[in-house]
């Protein structure tokens, strides 16, 4: 694996500083998520972390491509199951309620029980500021017949990326509230925070459940997809709970776009 460095801390000291058996830092990858699929392939252990200065062919859901230039953090992670590992979709969830905290953590944001959350998720992957994206979450699973081989947890955060004028409207970068942030102080809380997310069972908690509701950006909007209807919140299984006037109606995976 490449042993370059992030803000100048050696791929070797990160790997210790985190806790993960192995990193490695790329200058160029077409996508963190293949790298972790081949390392996947190759035995790695569970913990594996990859990162990239840039991405050539970043991805996000249903083939979308995501712009990943230098600057930002983008990160793929290698999980193995114990037999009770999530699925793709909750798993993504879990992600976004760690991502959500550690955004508002390095702008500064301590929230309390009454104040509404500085970063809101959007199902399925989206973490926004502002009702602006800045993070987005893929997780991909690989299979053997029907024994779960292994989970590649991708993960991009717009740090101090430039952003392009035609997406402005639609997207942030984290230097925008906090100009002397460094991909680091994402990094140090990510990273050792995402290890732990394999301890929890295959459905989200009653808590997690809570946590998501309270920065649920998407309930209580009308959507045209992936179903017709108001956004009425998730399942724990991760599905997502549409109203479509005749009822509610799950749905557990799509891209979801506002009417």
């Amino acid at each position: 694996m490449a042993r370059l460095a992030i803000d100048d801390i050696p791929a070797a000291v990160l790997a210790r500083r985190w806790g993960v058996p192995q990193c490695g830092v790329f200058r160029t990858l077409t996508s963190s998520l293949d790298a972790i699929h081949d390392l996947g392939a190759q035995g790695a252990p569970s913990g594996t972390v990859v990162l990239s200065e840039e991405q050539t062919a970043g991805r996000g859901r249903d083939g979308r491509t995501w712009r990943s230039p230098p600057g930002g953090v983008w990160l793929g992670m290698l999980l193995r199951p114990p037999p009770a590992l999530p699925a793709s979709g909750v798993l993504s969830l879990r992600v976004g309620l760690v991502l959500a905290d550690v955004v508002e953590a390095v702008l500064g944001v301590r929230p309390t029980s009454l104040s509404r959350p500085r970063a809101g998720l959007k199902w399925p992957n989206d973490v926004l500021v502002d009702d602006r994206k800045v993070a987005g979450i893929l997780c991909e699973s690989r299979w053997q017949g029907e024994s779960l081989q292994w989970l590649a947890v991708g993960i991009g955060v717009n740090v101090a990326n430039d952003i392009p004028a035609e997406l402005a409207d639609r997207a942030v970068a984290l230097r925008e509230f906090r100009p002397i942030v460094r991909r680091i102080d994402v990094l140090d809380q990510l990273v050792p925070a995402l290890l732990r997310l394999t301890a929890h069972g295959a459905q989200l908690t009653q808590f997690e459940c809570a946590a998501f509701a309270r920065r649920d950006w998407l309930r209580g909007r009308q959507i045209r997809t992936p179903l017709a209807g108001r956004a009425a919140g998730i399942r724990p299984d991760g599905a997502l709970l549409v109203d479509t006037g005749a009822g509610t109606t799950m749905v557990r995976d799509g891209h979801v776009e506002l009417s």
